[in-house]
């Protein structure tokens, strides 16, 4: 099959269009047929590698997959070749403590596809049955491939870690990410008022369409000073951070007494610095998350059906094309996802 792959890590000029073996299908596996797949920070992690980051080379990149059925595994009775498939990333046992609690996302042995095995860089990717859902009927391909790992991320920060509630205000940094910007919808979805971050005007223009309630362009101001001007003061309920090291300190500073701020990423760094005396007498919350369990993802897609959530394409990129599309990733020159057909 053909495939965008890489054997060691670097900048984007290790990814090389090349044959590779088709993917084994284990007893109850399905090997799908990839339509699109959209790329996300994750991808861009992964080349680069970091310390302790094992990877059977070459490896395939591609989380975000959707496409049809090739061949279903022998034990596989409920899919049929051709049937139309969203994938969801999240890998883990199936039969631990936290997976029989709908908790699979904090499976010791969780993982991602395409981070710890090869994803939908692809013609073919091959996947446990539990990771198929049907594709959304009124999206395309490419559309429905912005969904899986940006909207479960998104709605586990704001749904199950902040558990933000109607009538709170939400800050949502960088917008036009592909979690930012399912997190300005989310966040509207659940009642809150949503100030948004980008780093344009042309980016906060689509943020507001999205429903944002309130703009902010960091390049051209302190959206610390913002806020306080925005709220007159009273700052926000709850801060989505992914943004890292360059927005930490002030994120924490947006927060009221009893404030939460959720993060799922470090795309600008990820040391930061904390002033403990701030968290424990604001009796602040600071929250970690990645991805979401399984069950979550069919919820997702149901409000996506009703068209209560809308995924967000900014372009469609030939898969030969996938380091022009990390470049474009990196200097954030997109509003939400940029995705690759084979």
């Amino acid at each position: 099959m053909k495939a965008v792959a890489f054997d060691h890590h670097g900048d984007e000029s290790v990814l090389t269009v090349r044959e590779l073996p088709e993917p084994r299908v284990g007893a109850n596996d399905v090997l799908v047929r990839v339509r699109a797949v959209a790329l996300n920070h994750l991808d861009i992690w992964v080349r680069k590698g970091w310390p302790g980051l094992k990877l059977q080379m070459p490896h395939v990149l591609g989380s975000d997959v959707a496409g049809v059925v090739e061949r279903p595994g022998p034990e596989v009775t409920d899919l049929h070749p051709g049937t139309e498939v969203l994938l969801n990333p999240g890998l883990s046992c199936g039969s631990c403590e936290r997976c029989l609690l709908g908790e699979d996302n904090l499976c010791r042995s969780y993982s991602i596809i395409g981070e710890n095995r090869s994803g939908g860089y692809a013609e073919l990717v091959s996947v446990p049955r539990q990771n198929v859902l049907p594709k959304p009927k009124n999206l395309s391909f490419e559309q429905a491939a912005c969904l899986p790992l940006t909207f479960l991320t998104s709605w586990t920060m704001l749904v199950r870690r902040a558990q933000l509630k109607i009538g709170e205000t939400v800050l949502v940094h960088a917008a036009g990410s592909g979690v930012g910007s399912a997190a300005v919808q989310i966040a509207k979805l659940l009642g809150a008022t949503v100030i948004a971050t980008a780093s344009s005007g042309e980016k906060l223009g689509k943020a507001r369409e999205l429903g944002a309630d309130h703009l902010i362009d960091y390049s051209k101001c302190d959206f610390l000073e913002e806020v306080k001007r925005i709220t007159s003061r009273r700052m926000v309920d709850v801060v989505f951070e992914h943004v890292g090291s360059a927005t930490f300190d002030k994120s924490v500073a947006c927060l009221p007494y009893g404030g939460r701020l959720v993060t799922c990423g470090a795309t600008s760094g990820y040391e930061v610095k904390l002033d403990l005396r701030a968290l424990f007498f604001k009796r602040l919350s600071l929250l970690g998350s990645t991805m979401g369990s399984k069950g979550e993802l069919f919820r997702v897609l149901r409000l996506v059906e009703e068209g209560k959530l809308r995924p967000v394409l900014d372009r469609v990129l030939a898969l030969e094309r996938a380091a022009e599309a990390h470049r474009l990733l990196e200097d954030r020159a997109q509003f939400g996802n940029i995705v690759l057909v084979p």
